[in-house]
């Protein structure tokens, strides 16, 4: 049997520290994936409330500018604002703008006779008309009023505390603003502008229009919702139909407009300092928008994307480790395969010299003239003639090996009867069968179908079977043949040792040997069994080893049966009819 040689000490420390590196890359890979998550993370997040501050100081900034083209550039007036000039502003501003539907309505405050008088503008003639108040300004119209009688209030009432509220849902988009500027209330020049905000326009156009611009394609990976921070149960935009659930990425408040910038307008030229830059806060704004990402939360997304990270960072090292351990096994498998090589070596070189020795030894003899009796003659001759077979049995065996391994297909198959396989394989192994005194038997029924194969590799294929069980028969060999449904089943057997049930799987294996041949320096190339597979799994067929040691041990070599064509009719001559 082949004595593999243990692998040393010292060539495991490569693969040891190559899986010790592969294991702390993939910790620090572990670490690294984690802490670039949660980097991208506040990234992501900062990203978005970034965005989300110059969209709402863009929005702010375009309603400013829009309510500023209604106020006078330069010193308060001192007189009271006059309708027909809130008309003229506001055809020059319509020609000016690009969103010249924003307003839904737009009023002036007077004061006369003590009240306040409303002036609304109408859109489509550009003109100006005194009207009742609108329900939805009535709460306008009593801080109107309150402030009209606190002109004409005596000094000491002057400072009572105002009471004040944030805006309602139904008020969140009206805007007041003095064209007095911060000056004191002055009943001769005192009037305000109201700007009422179209809802529709401002939900459907506006607002889109600007979350797309500093938010860009990335708009559509968020649910929105923009609610009145008066009434937050009350949604005024959403690019969903479904609600908003859990705790929303990033919110701020967004809809208002820059006083500073509209009183700075207003101040006299002098008296005007830098314009402030004012960013979105939590107190700029009637509506809150709330943002969340479509996939649950940004943590979810960065929670993907590091899954995803981990996976393929664990497929590259789980690809590292089954290379490592590929290069182990062929390299295992390369060591095994030098033994079995450098076993053949030995075994075909001992082989050889055996015959060689005896041929040396015979032509020596004669040559020396030391054998002069014809008989003595003969006798050399016949040595020589037996032992040069044996070296053309040894060398045609490894050349038949190479031919098997070397891809080259053999004959073509043909039907072969059983019968004359066997009978060419017993006698090949005749002289074999004489020197051993063995006894072979061969049960062939006459009825066996012929099989598919190439004759001479299946006789030579049973004439290895057979010389191995001479070999260790014990003096006694069959070869039996029988039809199993579509198959045919050729049995070698012999009643000798047996093999071994750890040796029982590798039989078939090239230059395989028992460790009993090995013992008992049988001679053999480990080739035999090795041809027998390669040439019957080559007609397609199996070959199976049984073996119970002590007792009885079969090689089975099962062949698909050929068709047999049914013999034709004779035709019967005309004479030969029946009358």
């Amino acid at each position: 049997m082949l004595r593999t040689r243990s692998i040393p000490a010292r060539s495991w420390v490569f693969p040891v520290v190559l899986m010790g590196l592969c294991s702390a890359l993939g910790v620090l890979q572990y670490r690294w994936i984690d802490e670039a998550s949660r980097a991208e993370r506040d990234r992501l997040r900062a990203g978005l409330k970034s965005a989300l501050i110059r969209f709402s100081t863009a929005l702010n900034a375009e309603l400013t500018s829009a309510v500023s083209s209604f106020l006078p550039d330069g010193d308060p007036p001192e007189t009271a604002a006059q309708p027909g000039q809130l008309g003229a502003r506001f055809r020059q501003w319509r020609e000016s703008t690009p969103h010249d539907e924003l307003f839904r309505r737009i009023g002036l405050v007077t004061v006369r006779g003590g009240h306040a008088v409303l002036w609304l503008l109408d859109p489509e003639s550009g003109g100006v008309r005194e009207a009742a108040w609108p329900a939805a300004w009535q709460g306008i119209r009593e801080r109107m009023e309150m402030r009209v009688e606190a002109m004409t209030e005596a000094p000491a009432r002057k400072n009572r505390p105002r009471p004040f509220a944030p805006p309602s849902a139904d008020e969140a988009l009206l805007f007041e603003v003095s064209l007095f500027g911060r000056g004191p209330l002055d009943p001769r020049r005192a009037a305000w502008l109201i700007f009422e905000l179209d809802a529709d326009y401002l939900r459907n156009a506006m607002i889109p229009e600007y979350l797309h611009r500093h938010l860009g394609d990335a708009v559509h990976d968020y649910q929105m919702e923009a609610a009145f921070r008066a009434e937050p149960s009350r949604i005024f935009f959403s690019n969903s139909s479904e609600p908003l659930r859990g705790a929303p990425d990033a919110s701020l408040a967004i809809v208002d407009l820059h006083y500073d910038e509209l009183f700075r307008r207003l101040a006299p030229p002098g008296a005007r300092g830098p314009a402030k830059p004012r960013m979105a806060s939590a107190d700029m704004g009637r509506l809150w928008l709330s943002v969340r990402h479509r996939a649950g939360s940004l943590d979810a997304v960065v929670a993907r994307t590091r899954l995803r990270n981990l996976a393929v960072t664990g497929g590259i090292l789980l690809l590292m480790v089954a290379a490592l351990a590929a290069l182990i096994l062929s390299t295992r498998r390369a060591q095994r395969l030098a033994d079995m090589q450098m076993e053949f070596v030995t075994g075909v070189s001992h082989e050889l010299r055996t015959p060689l020795t005896v041929i040396r030894t015979a032509a020596y003899n004669l040559r020396g003239r030391l054998a002069q009796n014809p008989a003595m003659v003969e006798k050399y001759g016949a040595l020589i003639q037996k032992e040069s077979e044996r070296l053309t049995e040894i060398v045609e065996q490894v050349l038949e090996f190479a031919r098997s391994k070397s891809g080259r297909p053999g004959g073509a198959l043909e039907p072969v009867q059983v019968a004359d396989a066997v009978r060419e394989a017993v006698s090949a192994c005749q002289q074999l069968i004489e020197s051993s005194g063995c006894h072979v038997e061969t049960v062939i029924p006459e009825s066996l179908p012929p099989v598919l194969a190439e004759p001479r590799a299946l006789a030579h294929s049973i004439q290895n079977l057979l010389s191995n069980a001479i070999k260790y028969g014990g003096g006694w060999a069959r070869i039996a043949a029988a039809r199993r449904g579509a198959l045919v089943e050729i049995c070698v057997a012999d009643r000798g040792p047996g093999i071994p049930p750890g040796e029982l799987p590798h039989v078939f294996e090239p230059f395989f040997r028992g460790r009993r041949a090995i013992d008992d320096q049988v001679h053999g190339t480990g080739l035999g069994l090795a041809l027998v597979r390669s040439a019957v799994e080559s007609f397609g067929g199996e070959v199976e080893a049984r073996s119970r040691p002590g007792e009885l041990t079969e090689f089975l070599i099962r062949l698909r049966a050929a068709a047999q064509q049914e013999a034709e009719p004779e035709p019967v001559s005309s004479g030969d009819a029946a009358p």
